[in-house]
């Protein structure tokens, strides 16, 4: 199932955003985002996947979770004029849009609450996904039990004070930074 709000004007760039595994598209952080890229021109879409619109909690297998979001950012593309195609979402999600982002064409990646390891268990480190090639922004909660991502070249982490995973704390805040980040390439008004 697909969300798809648009601005008010001609749209800049299209944002594709998955939720987390035990959530969905109405997780403070991605309304916040929501709301503050579209007064910047960016049409967004919210993707929910198959296994939470069959009313399960526990995520399907990573290569189900890619495939399913690989086929809405191709019908979504099918639908609207040629423009930069960033694909996110927090925690899962985030996850989903590392691993997709080359294979559906996308020029930059939003990470909200990256889940740089299970908690607890920083030997099972999943940095690598990170790793896109493309401009990406991480934006996670200092406290949060997930891990934070080292910053490196082409991966900029935003650590968010007072937040944990699940970055209610200040979710204007955080869509702030991605803002900032998104106009920074051109791809907000």
């Amino acid at each position: 199932m697909v969300v798809v709000d648009r601005p008010a004007g001609p749209p800049r760039s299209l944002l594709v955003l998955g939720h987390g595994a035990g959530g969905d598209v109405t997780a403070p952080d991605l309304v916040a985002v929501r709301d503050a890229v579209l007064a910047r021109d960016v049409l967004v879409a919210r993707v929910t996947q198959p296994y939470r619109v069959a009313g399960r909690r526990a995520p399907a297998p990573a290569n189900h979770l890619d495939e399913a979001f690989g086929a809405v950012v191709a019908d979504l593309l099918g639908r609207w004029a040629p423009m930069p195609l960033l694909v996110g979402g927090r925690s899962s999600g985030a996850r989903v849009a590392c691993r997709t982002a080359r294979a559906v064409g996308a020029v930059g990646v939003l990470a909200l609450a990256f889940p740089l390891h299970p908690p607890g268990r920083p030997d099972r480190s999943r940095d690598g996904e990170l790793d896109t090639g493309l401009p990406t922004l991480v934006v996670n909660g200092a406290a949060d039990a997930f891990g934070v991502p080292p910053a490196r070249p082409g991966v900029r982490v935003m650590v968010r004070p007072g937040e944990r995973h699940d970055l209610r704390r200040d979710p204007v805040g955080t869509a702030a930074v991605v803002v900032e980040w998104l106009r920074g390439h051109g791809w907000a008004a």
